[in-house]
């Protein structure tokens, strides 16, 4: 009858949380108490610890600093390719034009659209062939830009 009492206190105690039942301070084989945990109390609420503790179990607080030594980080950054292009130059697309060639072409021949063969606008030089320079105002408005294009300008 006892064993079925001492099975009826550990379902009485059995969770699912906790993997064995209470143990009582007297043991049934020996008689002698289980050892005990050397313990200290909590600094913010005052109740009992175990010695070994960082945080409370009762309030949650941190009551000892980690005892850990930051982990030693090596960095192997080295670059060892090299730049075997040299350094870019800037060359302008296509050679520049003289303004004063153009301007010169514009004036005497822009109903021919010379000058826009000159630039290398080949389309618009044609447009301005049969149009005689956009009925001279297209001729007019390309002699005010060729005055103040630099020289020499790329197109």
């Amino acid at each position: 009858m006892q064993n079925y009492r001492q099975n009826e206190s550990e379902l009485k105690y059995r969770s699912p949380y906790m993997s064995a039942p209470p143990k009582s301070p007297v043991s049934q084989a020996g008689g002698s108490a289980p050892q005990q945990q050397a313990t200290r109390y909590c600094q913010f609420c005052g109740k009992q610890i175990a010695a070994d503790a960082v945080l409370c179990i009762h309030c949650g607080r941190q009551v000892q600093q980690l005892q850990q030594t930051p982990p030693t980080v090596v960095i192997q950054n080295q670059n060892y390719s090299q730049n075997t292009q040299p350094p870019y130059q800037y060359q302008p697309y296509a050679p520049g034009k003289n303004k004063w060639v153009a301007l010169l072409l514009c004036f005497f021949l822009g109903v021919l659209g010379a000058h826009k063969f000159y630039e290398g606008k080949m389309l618009l030089g044609v447009v301005y062939l049969f149009t005689l320079g956009i009925f001279g105002i297209g001729v007019l408005i390309d002699l005010i830009i060729l005055l103040f294009k630099p020289n020499p300008y790329y197109v």
